[in-house]
């Protein structure tokens, strides 16, 4: 088969894998930030947005996860790329530049060892022989052994293990060949070699599956937060269920787009906003709501906490505002040193969404408007 043809097949079967922040917004879930099926715009923690390769070196899996496309008894096209065929279209592909760099994942093929082993001699060819410097993604198979992993960490700018659901029983019911606690452990290896001085500069990230297994999002999020605070954690992917044919799981509901947005919104809080587990606020059912931010839920849940005062309040402080963001409330700390703030125009030049805003806000110890459909708490 022409590799033009390979790259359509697998690049489309690597569509699960999700590598990029495009991917947090409620338009991005739904899959239409690729650009030709197979160059993937990806924004770095540097705000750098790189165009990736995104492609599977193989889709021919021998495990059987019930939600896969890929899953060994589902019948398909099975397909793999050499080593000199992935090196030999990625610089083709840079030659003309189309692309920026790599993200590279593959299925575990017959040997889990070779296929590891395979991804790797691709990232070596393209680091050591043709000298490429720019951005590598490796994923890392859950049975890599300690050495295959420590090279991965080497070679790219980042890697990622995907744990797929929270917690082993939800695991069980969406994957069941696969063992939660030895992902853990694989997490723990990771984790460890950061400790030895041995890690890809942009660290690792996980994906978790939604709405396959019937997992909570309290479930997912404290599996999560608990990833951040003790192994290093960079950052979390959530990928809503969709059904896919002549797969066990074909008959159940697609998972609303919405309630990956919300987890993406509430792993912000958990990253960038100093809001822990706790803060976090539920419903009944252990799920974030649907109809507003997890960050407007906490806020008309805490009346005791608001107004504060613009010109008064500290960075922790600014960040519980809704319509503030850390860019925003580390700009109103620089602004605050050389004047205080008079009028919400001057909050809004600084990036702060006044709508949100205004109903938490003093500014010299005056509400800048009043709003009276704010209603506290739900």
């Amino acid at each position: 088969m022409h590799i033009s043809k390979k790259l359509e097949i697998l690049s489309k079967d690597a569509q699960f894998d999700l590598c990029g922040s495009y991917l947090c917004s409620p338009e991005s879930v739904r899959r239409k930030s690729s650009i030709n099926g197979w160059i993937y715009p990806t924004m770095l923690p540097n705000g750098k947005t790189v165009r990736l390769l995104k492609t599977l070196l193989s889709n021919d899996c021998i495990h059987n996860c019930y939600y896969c496309a890929n899953r060994a008894e589902r019948p398909f096209q099975r397909l793999s790329f050499t080593v000199d065929e992935m090196v030999k279209l990625f610089l083709e592909l840079k030659r003309k530049d189309l692309i920026d760099g790599l993200f590279l994942s593959s299925a575990v093929t017959k040997s889990p060892k070779e296929t590891m082993e395979n991804m790797i001699k691709v990232a070596e060819i393209l680091r050591e022989k043709y000298r490429f410097m720019g951005y590598i993604h490796l994923k890392v198979l859950p049975e890599a052994s300690e050495d295959y992993i420590a090279r991965a960490m080497e070679l790219a700018d980042r890697i990622s293990i995907n744990l797929e659901a929270p917690n082993t029983i939800y695991l069980k019911k969406i994957a069941p060949e696969k063992n939660f606690d030895n992902l853990l452990k694989k997490i723990e290896v990771i984790n460890s070699l950061y400790t030895k001085g041995i890690k890809p500069k942009l660290g690792f990230t996980t994906q978790l599956v939604i709405g396959a297994s019937g997992e909570k999002d309290r479930d997912i999020l404290s599996t999560i937060s608990m990833l951040y605070e003790k192994f290093n954690l960079a950052r979390a992917y959530y990928s809503a269920f969709q059904p896919i044919p002549k797969t066990p799981l074909e008959h159940l509901p697609p998972t609303s787009t919405w309630r990956e947005h919300r987890l993406y919104q509430a792993d912000f809080l958990l990253r960038r906003y100093c809001f822990s587990l706790k803060d976090l606020i539920f419903d009944s059912n252990g799920n974030l709501y649907l109809e507003e931010d997890p960050k407007w839920i906490w806020a008309i849940n805490h009346p005791e906490v608001f107004p504060i005062d613009i010109n008064k309040a500290s960075l922790k402080e600014l960040l519980r505002v809704p319509g503030i963001g850390p860019i925003s409330a580390k700009r109103i700390i620089e602004k605050r040193k050389h004047g205080l703030f008079k009028n919400i125009k001057e909050l809004e030049a600084l990036g702060v969404v006044i709508k949100r805003a205004i109903p938490f806000i003093l500014i010299n110890g005056k509400r800048p408007k009043e709003d009276n459909q704010l209603k506290f708490p739900i």
